[in-house]
């Protein structure tokens, strides 16, 4: 018996359907429409194709969304003056900055410059700080919460049990130990942080009651590597040659499917699995700070 394929599409979908609800309540309560920003430099066509994907998200959930498209070409300084006009605007409650940013653009410093309480990505150190202290007031990256909540909704509560995160990026692999650590809902883990440079992975993966995979390459856990009964949260979205495809290409994740599959309790698909609770989770950020009001002026 195969493990149980835990559906990201299905959950995401109930989510926005809750997300919805709240958006309708708040109209009816106060008139408020929650305003969602993206900003888009240049044209890049994946960057694009998920500005366009979260943006049609937020529609259909009755988020009033704006996409600010800029030029590739772009001054740091000029960009910078976008992000505190936003911040200043009451209309927007939620800025995304879509990454990546030209060279010429001081990525960490135009993060740093979305007001916090505006900050739907979750990366503003304001908020990474109060991710990490422990606080649940915070606007959590977009990924983590999404696979807290994957968890959480199938059943496989992480409290008490071994985690292990085998990456270690600031958007999925720090705060998704941090939003594991904290007490209360979808937290209480032990955690260890295992990464590209861990020696012996595969024994560090193989302790693992829960196994999330970040490291953004094809098939690097494989069966052996994973704990019987394990349950499994793959990450990665890799593109690899197919030339049975229509594409020429074929999605595929961090984790051998097939081959985990026969191990593990549960497993996450790619695609299907986080990828859709991710965009699920910034329209409910979305909606939590427009809920909170703070920052809204620009103060």
């Amino acid at each position: 018996m195969g493990a149980e394929i835990i559906s990201g599409t299905e959950m995401a979908r109930e989510i926005r359907g809750e997300v919805a609800e709240r958006v309708t309540a708040m109209r009816s309560a106060d008139g408020k429409t929650p305003g969602l920003a993206t900003v888009l430099v240049g044209s890049d066509p994946a960057s694009s194709t998920y500005v366009r994907m979260k943006n049609r998200a937020a529609a259909e959930v009755g988020i009033r969304s704006r996409q600010v498209d800029l030029p590739e070409s772009i001054s740091h300084e000029e960009l910078l003056g976008w992000v505190e006009g936003l911040n200043a605007d009451p209309e927007v409650d939620g800025i995304l900055v879509q990454l990546p940013l030209p060279d010429q653009i001081r990525e960490d410093e135009i993060l740093e410059a979305v007001h916090p309480a505006k900050d739907v990505d979750g990366f503003h150190p304001v908020n990474v700080g109060r991710l990490v202290s422990g606080s649940t007031d915070v606007l959590a990256p977009c990924t983590p919460r999404g696979i807290i909540e994957l968890l959480m909704r199938s059943g496989h509560d992480p409290a008490g049990r071994h985690v292990v995160m085998v990456g270690r990026s600031n958007i999925v692999g720090k705060p998704m130990a941090s939003l594991l650590l904290r007490r209360g809902r979808g937290g209480d883990a032990t955690v260890t942080i295992a990464h590209s440079r861990t020696a012996n992975l595969a024994e560090i993966t193989r302790l693992g009651d829960i196994l999330i995979v970040a490291v953004g390459r094809p098939g690097v856990v494989t069966a052996d590597m994973v704990r019987p009964g394990a349950v499994v949260i793959d990450v990665g979205v890799n593109r690899v040659d197919d030339a049975d495809s229509e594409k020429g290409y074929r999605l595929v994740g961090d984790v051998d499917f097939e081959g985990v599959r026969g191990v593990a309790s549960a497993i996450t698909p790619v695609p299907g699995g986080v990828g859709p609770m991710t965009i699920a989770m910034l329209l409910s950020n979305t909606v939590d700070a427009a809920q909170t009001g703070r920052g809204g002026d620009g103060e």
